[in-house]
Order: structure tokens, then C-alpha cells, then sequence
């Protein structure tokens, strides 16, 4: 079974999806543009993993499949997201003066922050701060560690595509984790009335666990050791007698 979608969402992105699906496989193609100066998108994605996007600012392909596939390839789909591109905006601006500039459609964002590894105090580690669900695209992300604001090695990704016509983004930021630490996301985009933050600490539980289990650990051998050189010594007693 084959179909495709063509969906103009007024004021925000409109985009034009292919999508083909034979037995449990879904492969998507999708443009998308905005009013205003928010950067266009144009990826091939295949069962929701992304194969590659183009990079208009160089206008050429970027492949994002691990290297043991290779690198995608795609002869003349640079130039064909770029035309795609202007057919976006013209409808797009066509479907706005027609609806006589009708409300724009916004969802506000859903934001869980995560580390990417397990966290030991001390040990290098990576937070990722998974802003979902949102439209129109893009939003703007800010970290803090202690109330200070972080900048150094923070990213944020493009925007991807869900399958609800929705947008995803992830921002990362590079941490030691120490006791007492309390590190925040905050987003800002145009559905929240407010930014929205959320908060990320170690979990030191774990270690205070280990701590104890080694404190039994070593008072109970402890206990044992004295029981054994009682008993010993009870019976060299009771031997002397």
C-alpha cells in the first residue's frame, strides 16, 4: 500500500510528505517552511531512523547512516529541495491570503531532561534535554548548572518530523556530576505562556546503598571474627580445665 499527504499548516510549516509502506516498513520524505526566518528542512527517513537531510546553507546531502551501511547517496536531490523549497513558500503564502490570515495552529512542547549514561559522581557524562511534540518549530533551549548559566559545549539539534505532523528537538550539555549539583533545561516557545523548566540532579541514593552495604559488610565480618576468637579461645579453656 502506497499513499501520500499534503498537509499547509497556515502561518507554520507546511509540509509535503511522501510515505510508502510495504509489509512493516515506512519510508518518509518530507519539505518543510515557514513564515518568517526560520530555517527549512528537507530529510528522507526510513521505519522513523533518519537516512540523511540537506544542508542548505552548502547545498549538499548530509548522510546520517552508521558507517558500517555506507554513506547515502542521492544524485540531483540537492536542486529538487531547493525548487521543493520555493513550491513551499508559494503555497504557503497562497493558503494564508486565501484563509484571510486565519489563526496559527501552536502545540506547546513536552520537556524531559535525561543523562545519556549511567551517573557516577566524578565521571564524565552527557544531559540531554528531549523537547517533544511542539509546533511550529524551532524552539529555544537554555541551560544552567547551580543558577549559572551554561554555554560550552552545549548543542541543539535540528528539528525532526513525528508522525503527527509535530516537531522534536534535543539539546545536550556536557557534565561531572558532583554531589549537590542541580543542573536545569528551560525552553521557550511560542505555546508555553511561560518558559518552561525542568530540573536534573545526581541521584546519590546508589551511593549512600553501597556505602551502607559496605559498612554491614565489614561490621558483620567483624562480628564473625570476634565470635570465631571467642570460641576459640572457650575451648582452649575448656581444654586447660
Amino acid at each position: 500500500m502506497s499513499f501520500s499527504v499534503f498537509v499547509a499548516l497556515l502561518f507554520g510549516a507546511l509540509c509535503v510528505c511522501s510515505r510508502v509502506q510495504a509489509h512493516d516498513h515506512v519510508d518518509i520524505s518530507m519539505t518543510t517552511c515557514q513564515t518568517g526566518d526560520i530555517d527549512p528542512e528537507d530529510e528522507k527517513e526510513l521505519d522513523g531512523d533518519e537516512l540523511f537531510y540537506v544542508d542548505f546553507a552548502k547545498q549538499e546531502i548530509v548522510s546520517e547512516t552508521p558507517d558500517f551501511i555506507g554513506q547515502m547517496d542521492a544524485p540531483g536531490w540537492v536542486q529538487q529541495a531547493l525548487g521543493n523549497q520555493q513550491i513551499c513558500k508559494n503555497n504557503l503564502n497562497v493558503s494564508v491570503k486565501a484563509e484571510q490570515n486565519p489563526p496559527e495552529e501552536i502545540d506547546p512542547p513536552q520537556v524531559t531532561v535525561y543523562p545519556e549514561d549511567q551517573v557516577s559522581l566524578g565521571g564524565s557524562n552527557t544531559l540531554i534535554c528531549f523537547v517533544n511534540n511542539f509546533f511550529p518549530p524551532p524552539v529555544k533551549v537554555k541551560w544552567t548548572k547551580n543558577d549559572v548559566e551554561v554555554t560550552e559545549g552545549v548543542t541543539l539539534s535540528r528539528y525532526y518530523p513525528n508522525k503527527d505532523f509535530t516537531f522534536r528537538q534535543y539539546s545536550t550539555v556536557p557534565i561531572i556530576p558532583q554531589e549537590g549539583d542541580i543542573y536545569s533545561c528551560t525552553v521557550e516557545h511560542k505555546g508555553l505562556p511561560e518558559p518552561e523548566t525542568r530540573l536534573w540532579e545526581p541521584e546519590i541514593q546508589e551511593v549512600l546503598d553501597i556505602r551502607k552495604t559496605i559498612f554491614c559488610g565489614i561490621g558483620l565480618t567483624l562480628g564473625l571474627l570476634g565470635v570465631g576468637v571467642g570460641t576459640f579461645f572457650l575451648i582452649k579453656g575448656n581444654n586447660c580445665n
